[in-house]
């Protein structure tokens, strides 16, 4: 794995997450590479955007599947506002039906992810995610490259 250098490195993360053990997970992770990275949670749609029109994070995980607003609900409203067009936006997610897909690429998120079953699996997804540089690069892929599949 090729970690971003010190400078350009991702450093505020939300994730918008309902799930406990999904969150646990993915903490866990994160605290294990050698990154330093802040990781805040929103439990909820409405908590999200409270969060983001705080302060805007370096990225942000978001599932769909969530109470008062959902993801997508939110994904319309966060690119609606030009503020955060600089904000790599990541679907975590275990939805994998092609509509879901196809919604999520028309509104501008960066990567669609699908929710990996091992711990292993999500290592990996996540020192993928985070060895890309965020900060210089807008990453849209084509659709074709759209969707990360856990290994």
């Amino acid at each position: 794995m090729n970690m971003v250098e010190s400078e350009e490195q991702v450093r505020n993360v939300v994730m918008a997450e309902d799930d406990n053990e999904d969150f646990e997970l993915f903490s866990e992770v994160l605290s294990g590479l050698p990154l330093e990275v802040f990781l805040r949670r929103a439990e909820n749609g409405e908590v999200l955007m409270k969060i983001l029109h705080e302060e805007i994070p370096d990225i942000l995980f978001i599932d769909l599947v969530m109470p008062c607003l959902d993801g997508k609900e939110c994904l319309h409203e966060i690119r609606s506002h030009k503020k955060f067009d600089n904000l790599p936006i990541i679907v975590y997610t275990s939805m994998r039906d092609v509509e879901t897909v196809e919604f999520c690429y028309r509104k501008g998120t960066n990567l669609f992810v699908l929710k990996p079953h091992s711990f292993t699996e999500l290592v990996d997804i996540i020192e993928k995610i985070f060895s890309m540089n965020w900060k210089k690069v807008r990453y849209y892929p084509q659709l074709s490259n759209f969707i990360m599949n856990p290994t």
